[in-house]
């Protein structure tokens, strides 16, 4: 643990850690939260930042990867650093000082493009920031008038749904339409506190999606899989992406072949109900971005040429 600590810092909530198997060893929860000296490995084909969002900031940290959205990252921090996080190349860099001298230069451009319809708050956590400081952000991007959605990617609910308070909720809804994607990765994770976190912010008319990321050792499994999924759609946060875990340099241990993944996706189809299937996807480098990777067309036999390189590392 003192050898990963040294290269990527420990964060974890008293909640998670509430919910870890203190006897397991190969405790799905632990893996997410706790150091692995895996963590350390290294290969010519792994990065500090597969999908090249630093090639596309126009201004710092405003990522305009598609034509109608930008994604702001707001902060480095989170309440509970993930270990297969695909932006731990930020765990070490301090966050700017002052959250306007960030904010202004990113609102400035989003009004000077005027196909940019949506803005999506991430990081980091944006809820990390205190009510006040996270009405300024979502005030500053709603008065463009161009931006018609805003949306909030969060891991609060799972790892300190205390978080999701009621004075939070009315701050939410009176920037709808906001919509509020968050990450679930094992069925372990949906517990009272979480469930009503999700429920408090359903009840303000934020929808809330899930966005889950396909883990070695975790959730690999039809049955973990399949547990989760139900347990989503019970709680009525909606299934939208299974992420194909990303080349991202400190996770590759948690990294799955392509061809696994999409048989636990045709074992999935067979047993799951529709509303609780998700995309399962691979996040392409640059503008190419969320692959489908269930499809057989020519477009993705095109972009598999394109990055034959990305889906060589896959096998």
């Amino acid at each position: 643990m003192k050898r990963v600590l040294e290269v990527y810092p420990m964060a974890v909530t008293p909640y998670y850690l509430s919910l870890l198997d203190p006897n397991g060893q190969d405790d799905p929860l632990s893996a997410q939260c706790l150091p692995n000296i895996d963590e350390l490995s290294k290969s010519d084909q792994s990065q500090e930042d597969p999908l090249n969002e630093e090639g596309f900031m126009p201004v710092a940290k405003l990522i305009h990867r598609y034509p109608d959205r930008v994604l702001a990252v707001l902060t480095k921090s989170c309440a509970t650093y993930c270990r297969h996080c695909n932006r731990k190349r930020f765990w070490t860099v301090r966050n700017p000082a002052a959250v306007k001298k960030l904010i202004d230069p990113m609102v400035r451009y989003v009004r000077a493009s005027k196909n940019i319809r949506e803005v999506i708050l991430s990081g980091g956590d944006p809820l990390c920031f205190d009510d006040a400081t996270l009405d300024y952000i979502l005030s500053s991007f709603s008065a463009v008038p161009h931006v018609e959605i805003l949306r909030i990617g969060s891991r609060m609910p799972v790892v300190l749904p205390m978080r999701i308070t009621k004075d939070l909720c009315r701050l939410l809804k009176r920037h709808r339409p906001l919509w509020f994607n968050t990450q679930f990765n094992h069925p372990s994770e949906i517990t009272k506190e979480s469930s009503r976190a999700c429920e408090m912010l359903l009840e303000a008319g934020i929808p809330v999606s899930n966005q889950s990321v396909l883990l070695a050792g975790v959730n690999d499994t039809k049955e973990v899989m399949q547990a989760l999924l139900r347990g989503l759609q019970k709680i009525s946060v909606r299934p939208y992406y299974l992420f194909h875990c990303e080349p991202v340099r400190g996770c590759l241990h948690f990294r799955t072949s392509l061809l696994s993944g999409l048989n636990l996706m045709e074992e999935l189809r067979r047993d799951c109900s529709g509303l609780a299937l998700p995309h399962y996807v691979a996040d392409l480098p640059g503008e190419t971005g969320k692959m489908p990777l269930l499809a057989l067309s020519e477009t993705i036999q095109k972009n598999l040429k394109k990055h034959q390189d990305f889906f060589d590392f896959f096998e």
